[in-house]
């Protein structure tokens, strides 16, 4: 093995991704991975890119943000999507493959490829003058985290996620909702949504009681430790500590007059923009707890907020994650340190499809890099590239994981007729469009 090789550190979705990537361009890869050696809380198996929480993938509909990026990944020659394609179970529209069979596969390529090592060692630093991936995962070991918090910054790694709902702008029925600042204080930039006694009653009763997310043993130590964090209190917690505690909190309605009827509400729930563009909004103060399909039901009762596209869901868990925005570019690579590159959901992308990306754009890059060339940008306008200009650039405020979805894609710039769908089908047709242009440098 050439002592110019690339050091990928991790063997998950992302790690597995970028090392077939960059090996595939033909650049040597030292793939280092902990296991079978050390095995993280949430992993299981001794096989790469495992599916810890779910065998399914989402959407494969190209109607659908993550359906797109799945799209692009396959005419992209991504390792990710092969595997899942070649293991895939039947699942209605969704991609969902066979967890067992899928590892198996990605591992396969991973040790038979002629260009690509397999070191099977912790990795504790990325030292050294070489080029690396770092791979490592949300749940990266002690002195992996140490080490990058040591790069960064303490300011610059987080290992908390907690994070609130964001919803897509189009979806907010503003016939009920309407913009105001508490007390007309600035400019009216929050969206402010009303709510009577009774639909606080109803709202409240369905909180108190909705159904939580189950506890993952790895997640259960870090739940003790949110509990000494009052702002990271999740909001149905909040709201069984009695009944007019929201109301003094993040739903509290003084000075917030609807300047349509010239008066206050029993409680108001104030949404904050997400990015520049005004298409992604968050729910203030909501970080929660709750299983997604309880957290669209339940937030779903707040008026103006009964057809919300939600774009990603609350969360709070174990996630160690950068504050990518000013450290990392778009080809997910140190601004400070070139030879530096970091992908999967440490990078700020949340989801496997996700990870795989970010990875298939770190691979690239690295290669590229390898090689004497300069790193690619993606166009922003493909979902590759908006997750990448996401990563990179952030949006309003902290910075926070996202999924993929069309809230962070360049808008059309013009009105499309036949609602939603139509305009998804518009931006998925240039996403394409414009992902086709660059194939050759892509591939190169």
């Amino acid at each position: 093995m050439s002592g110019n090789a690339v050091k990928v550190l991790g063997a998950g979705l992302a790690g597995c991704e970028a090392a077939f990537q960059i090996a595939e361009r033909g650049v040597p890869v030292r793939l280092v991975e902990m296991k079978p050696r050390r095995m993280s809380p949430a992993h299981h198996s001794e096989g790469f890119a495992e599916l810890c929480c779910s065998n399914s993938l989402r959407s494969d509909a190209l109607s659908n943000a993550v359906g797109l990026l799945k799209e692009e990944l396959r005419r992209s020659g991504s390792l990710i999507l092969e595997a899942a394609d070649a293991t895939r179970v039947p699942a209605g529209s969704a991609l969902a493959v066979d967890r067992e069979q899928f590892s198996a596969y990605v591992t396969a390529r991973m040790r038979n490829h002629p260009l690509i090592t397999v070191v099977e060692t912790e990795a504790t630093d990325a030292e050294g003058e070489g080029i690396t991936v770092i791979a490592t995962g949300p749940l990266t070991s002690e002195p992996m985290a140490e080490w990058i918090a040591s790069l960064t910054g303490k300011a610059g790694l987080h290992f908390f996620d907690a994070v609130a709902p964001i919803v897509e702008f189009s979806g907010i029925n503003m016939d009920v909702a309407f913009f105001a600042s508490r007390y007309d204080k600035g400019d009216a930039d929050y969206i402010n949504c009303p709510m009577t006694r009774e639909q606080y009653d109803v709202f409240y009763n369905e909180l108190i009681n909705a159904r939580e997310a189950e506890l993952k043993d790895f997640d259960r130590q870090q739940q003790k430790e949110l509990k000494v964090f009052e702002g990271c209190m999740p909001v149905e917690v909040m709201a069984r500590r009695g009944y007019d505690t929201l109301r003094y909190g993040p739903l509290k309605p003084v000075g917030l007059i609807d300047p349509r009827v010239g008066k206050e509400y029993f409680a108001v729930v104030q949404l904050r923009r997400e990015n520049t563009e005004g298409t992604m909004y968050n729910l203030v103060g909501f970080q929660t707890h709750l299983a997604f399909p309880e957290q669209k039901r339940v937030f779903s009762l707040i008026p103006g907020l009964e057809n919300a596209t939600f774009l990603r869901y609350g969360v709070m868990h174990r996630n160690t994650y950068l504050r990518s925005p000013g450290f990392l570019n778009a080809a997910y690579q140190v601004i400070e340190r070139p030879n530096l590159f970091f992908a999967g959901q440490m990078t700020g992308v949340e989801g496997y499809i996700e990870s795989a990306g970010s990875g298939f754009v770190a691979g690239v890059n690295a290669a590229r890099v390898a090689r004497g060339m300069e790193p690619l940008a993606f166009p922003r306008r493909t979902m590759l590239g908006a997750m990448a200009a996401y990563v990179s650039e952030g949006g309003i405020g902290d910075f926070v994981p996202m999924n993929a979805n069309f809230g962070i894609v360049e808008p059309l710039g013009r009105k499309v007729k036949g609602g939603k769908s139509a305009r998804n089908a518009a931006l998925t047709e240039r996403s394409l469009e414009e992902l086709a242009l660059v194939m050759d440098e892509i591939r190169a």
